[in-house]
């Protein structure tokens, strides 16, 4: 059984593999995984390219859905992007937010960090900032974000529940988050589970639909709403690289649901004394 760190660790050398790949790539595969279908299959239906703040350079194909066209950003806002990337969102985010507005995306990731730092540097925004940390622990000072998106990244963080006490922290009094998300509901099959590879392309790394938004309640978040759901269909042949022919007939007939998820939900404006929220 791998610990958290493990997994942490595996998920941070993937994706320094997948800062280097091109979209096709990634677009082609479960998130960037590299398990390859000979179907066509991208697990991100939703296009970004006729979205304002769009530069291609900076999507690199991994996320799940659009968070940020559900954000209700506003001009002026700190708006907070946990697991960045190559910066797709945060540009995205930066052309609702404008010049009086501030982008701040967190990636553990040196190579993609880099990446982002550079399309941001080549593109001349001075508002928008990529930090390299964990979003278990955020480099950013509390109540200081309006709005926190993120987009197919917690599937991927062992201790999900860490990053929403977080993004509690670091919101303001009345901010809210939008986030992407992948999430089952049934179990997926005990080989897949134990597969690395899908871990870091989002799959094994999920967890039940109603576990993550029970977590989102815990964490102190009020008015949860799912905004948008689809089913993610992974292809037979990538599946049969893991699962026998039976195994994958009683995955099929089982049906267990493999969902992104587009989820927002607000910080109260007004705290019990000693909770950090005022």
């Amino acid at each position: 059984m791998n610990t958290d760190q493990e997994l942490k660790e595996m998920v941070r050398q993937k994706y320094s593999e997948i800062a280097l790949q091109d979209k096709e790539t990634n677009a082609s595969s479960c998130c960037g995984s590299g398990c390859c279908s000979t179907e066509v299959y991208n697990i991100m239906s939703d296009d970004y390219s006729k979205l304002e703040g769009y530069h291609s350079d900076a999507d690199l194909g991994l996320g799940c859905g659009l968070p940020t066209e559900f954000a209700q950003i506003r001009p002026g806002d700190v708006v907070i992007d946990l697991g960045s990337g190559a910066g797709n969102d945060c540009f995205v985010a930066r052309s609702q937010t404008g010049e009086s507005g501030k982008v701040i995306g967190i990636d553990f990731t040196e190579a993609m960090i880099a990446k982002a730092r550079a399309n941001a540097e080549k593109m001349n925004y001075h508002n928008v900032e990529f930090r390299l940390g964990d979003i278990e622990k955020m480099p950013v000072t509390a109540g200081s974000a309006n709005v926190i998106v993120s987009n197919c990244v917690l599937n991927l963080v062992p201790a999900k529940a860490n990053v929403f006490k977080e993004m509690f922290r670091v919101l303001k009094a009345g901010g809210h988050f939008c986030i992407s998300d992948v999430v089952l509901v049934g179990e997926l099959p005990d080989s897949l589970k134990k597969v690395a590879e899908l871990y870091a392309g989002c799959v094994s790394g999920a967890i039940q639909k109603r576990e993550y938004l029970d977590l989102v309640k815990q964490a102190g978040f009020e008015s949860l709403t799912v905004q948008k759901e689809k089913e993610i269909i992974i292809p037979d042949d990538i599946l049969e690289n893991y699962l026998t022919a039976d195994e994958l007939k009683s995955f099929r007939d089982s049906k267990t649901g493999i969902y992104s998820i587009t989820v927002f939900a607000r910080k109260p404006d007004c705290c019990t004394p000693g909770s950090g929220c005022c």
